[in-house]
């Protein structure tokens, strides 16, 4: 079995799109990416400043990827998890966990301090991410205005 974690780049872009729509469009999220939606977001974050990402496959198999980028604060430097996703058909069985430990090494080497995310409250990702030792931070709150 050929297992590859490797840094993510625009050789994984189509993958990733196509992993980011399956996971995404169904269940628990249900959300509407299209390709071309998809395409943008990652594209995106692909070419943020200091970005941080990995893709794991397993015999040719996209598993998953995990993605962000990294901000100098005064306290050091934070990571802003933007993406993680894993293959819908084997959510659950450790492979999400696998892949944020697998970043949260890498950016310990590179002397980052923290982690920060967003999560949707009360669903399946917020319980995945207390799990792997996450916590809600009690001095920071989202907040939002709609323009339209």
């Amino acid at each position: 079995m050929a297992e590859t974690i490797a840094p993510m780049t625009a050789k994984h872009l189509e993958q990733c799109i196509e992993l980011y729509m399956k996971v995404f469009n169904r269940d628990p999220w249900n959300e509407s990416w299209t390709y071309e939606t998809a395409k943008e977001r990652l594209t995106d974050l692909l070419h943020t400043p200091k970005f941080t990402g990995f893709f794991w496959e397993i015999d040719g198999t996209p598993i998953g990827f995990i993605a962000g980028n990294s901000k100098k604060t005064y306290q050091g430097i934070t990571f802003y998890l933007a993406e993680l996703c894993i293959n819908h058909e084997i959510q659950g069985k450790g492979y999400g966990s696998k892949l944020l430990q697998y970043l949260e090494k890498d950016l310990q080497k590179k002397q980052v301090k923290s982690i920060y995310l967003l999560t949707s409250t009360g669903g399946l990702a917020e319980s995945f991410y207390r799990k792997n030792g996450y916590a809600v931070n009690s001095n920071r709150i989202v907040m939002k205005k709609n323009l339209f």
